[in-house]
């Protein structure tokens, strides 16, 4: 038996899935306002014959291959984009804008490359379709919305994922990101941080800039509060017990001779242990409180938590199978274990915990050899997920991205009897 992807397909479908590329990336959309997004899922694998359902939790598409007995598995891919403006000047690049849950309108960016996730997931529909006589089993496909919220995969749990569908053994699931295109990395273990996002709205007296003995300013309180908040991770944290809290946003005020009644703050913390994760937060709590209370504020702040990921945590077993099945497939010099977590975060892992089954996740690389030449060059950074820069090479990103899932896939299905 042989479990050699088709000879050629990229001949075939490269194109095609090309097409789908570029058209998800000049359309990308918010969060649970992926209709669109959807309705292009469904009409990509509608040639397929599948059994594909739409609107799970919202926008979220599920398309299931049966083959006949067999283990089921679960491949994940989201589709959302971010509030960025676009930057990279691709003959496709997005000029897309959108009002965004808090009613403000936004540009609109495929800045994480989700769009490259739901076309790679596309393609590795088509391959297993074609490859079925050399598999047995279910492929359940899940195309996730409002990843970037950490919503999208309870909403699609909540709204019956593993009771409406085969309930799979093994959740499977990449992200592109800032590595040499071609490239795969994986962790096992503790892989990706929890991430909790929060609302801060501190309350003053607003008056004229001319006399503020009347007034109490949210403006000084709020730099207050963003330069103490520096202060958890470097003074009330161990070394050993790594955590990032960053201010992504301040808001306040509209004219420059006017003390405001208020001042927003935005606010992420990355942890990779649950007793950091709460005492990280009850500090967070405990420094917005106490700069109230110190500038004499009249009303307690308002601390509102957004969004919250969970730690992704990466099953060794599983995942170093697969990934000894992309040595065998891509070559042992495109895949590297990585030796340490990162701070970026997913809600991939959601699934796996639900149902108490092993999750693989890896990375693959999206940039090409000319930007990772200049950064070396020049000693910056290639541009990461969220940049307004980061759009992945379309080749060999494409290719990487549909031939690991498909391996991975057929890793982990049974063998055909010949």
């Amino acid at each position: 038996m042989t479990t050699d992807l088709p000879q050629g397909w990229t001949n075939r479908l490269g194109a095609k899935l090309a097409d789908f590329y570029f058209d998800l990336h000049q359309h990308p959309e918010l969060s649970f306002q992926e209709h669109r997004t959807a309705q292009k899922v469904q009409e990509a694998i509608a040639p397929l014959g599948l059994e594909v359902t739409a609107e799970v939790g919202g926008t979220g598409v599920v398309a299931v291959i049966r083959n006949g007995p067999g283990p089921v598995i679960m491949l994940r891919a989201d589709f959302d984009a971010l509030p960025v403006q676009e930057r990279t000047g691709l003959p496709y690049q997005s000029v897309a804008r959108a009002v965004d849950a808090d009613g403000m309108e936004v540009p609109v960016m495929h800045a994480c490359g989700h769009d490259m996730h739901a076309t790679a997931l596309v393609g590795a529909l088509h391959l297993l379709s074609e490859l079925r006589a050399q598999w047995t089993g279910t492929a359940v496909a899940v195309f996730q919305p409002a990843e970037e919220l950490g919503q999208g995969a309870k909403a699609m749990v909540a709204d019956g994922l593993f009771e409406r569908f085969p309930v799979p053994a093994v959740v499977l699931g990449q992200h592109v990101g800032p590595l040499p295109a071609g490239t795969i990395a994986y962790r096992t273990g503790t892989a990706l941080a929890a991430a909790d996002s929060l609302k801060v709205r501190l309350f003053g007296r607003g008056g004229h800039g001319s006399r503020p003995e009347d007034t109490v300013d949210p403006v000084v309180m709020a730099a207050n509060v963003v330069q103490r908040l520096q202060t958890i991770v470097s003074r009330e944290r161990s070394p050993f017990e790594p955590a990032v809290v960053t201010v992504g946003y301040v808001r306040a005020g509209a004219k420059d001779n006017i003390i405001p009644d208020e001042a927003e703050l935005g606010i992420s913390v990355r942890t990779f242990d649950e007793a950091v994760r709460t005492a990280t937060l009850a500090s967070i709590t405990r420094i917005i409180n106490a700069e109230s209370l110190a500038s004499g504020a009249e009303r307690q702040p308002e601390i509102v938590p957004r969004q919250s990921f969970p730690v992704t945590t990466v099953d060794a077993t599983v995942m170093r199978q697969v990934a000894d099945r992309f040595r065998k497939h891509f070559g042992a010099d495109r895949v590297s274990e990585i030796d340490q977590p990162a701070a970026a975060s997913e809600d991939v892992g959601i699934y796996g915990s639900t149902l108490g089954i092993p999750t693989a996740f890896w990375l693959w690389g999206g940039h090409g050899p000319e930007v990772v030449q200049q950064a070396e060059e020049t000693g910056t950074p290639v541009p990461s997920n969220h940049s307004p820069l980061f759009a992945p090479v379309l080749e060999p990103t494409l290719t990487t991205g549909v031939e690991a899932l498909t391996a991975a896939a057929l890793e982990l299905l049974a063998a055909a009897e010949r």
